[in-house]
């Protein structure tokens, strides 16, 4: 005989079981326009408050939207069935090195924050690297200390440009 726990049991378990199912069984097409629209939503309203407050917090926003952007491309490409081994590869290195970039990005810009105490955006691509800084007067001798401390945290060569914005 079935007592009243063993019903709840079977009952809650199957419920589970039958939602299980449904979510593996959803396509997953589905799942990443539901993930974009609502991260579109987020940056257009994050676009509002920020154009209003900081030069150098909009530029922080838009490299942050590409790669978002560019993120949601690598995940849908990984969560794809019909995507080969090699593909998944290589948006996952892609996934890693967007990473790996903002990482170094925001260590230069603490480095620069604590040793020259200006305050900057720092953009790295492949071997360019373009640093803005927040400062009214065009300092050369400035520009180029930015350039050498840069510099020093890479190996090889590194294209840095220095720009100052109001």
């Amino acid at each position: 005989m079935i007592n009243k726990q063993k019903l709840w049991f079977l009952t809650l378990f199957s419920l589970i079981l039958v939602l299980s199912v449904y979510y593996i069984t959803m396509p997953s097409e589905l799942l990443t326009t539901t993930k974009t629209n609502s991260n579109k939503e987020k940056t257009n309203t994050d676009k509002v408050n920020v154009t209003e407050t900081d030069f150098l917090t909009a530029l922080q926003v838009e490299a942050d939207e590409e790669r978002a952007s560019l993120a949601a491309e690598y995940n849908e490409i990984l969560t794809n069935k019909d995507t080969t081994t090699e593909e998944k590869n290589n948006a996952y290195d892609g996934l890693k090195e967007i990473d790996e970039i903002k990482a170094k990005e925001e260590e230069l810009e603490k480095k620069l924050k604590k040793q020259l105490k200006l305050d900057s955006f720092i953009k790295i691509d492949s071997n360019n690297v373009s640093v803005t800084i927040k400062k009214k007067d065009h300092d050369y001798s400035l520009a180029n200390n930015v350039m050498r401390l840069i510099q020093e945290e890479y190996q090889n060569k590194m294209y840095v440009s220095v720009k100052f914005q109001n």
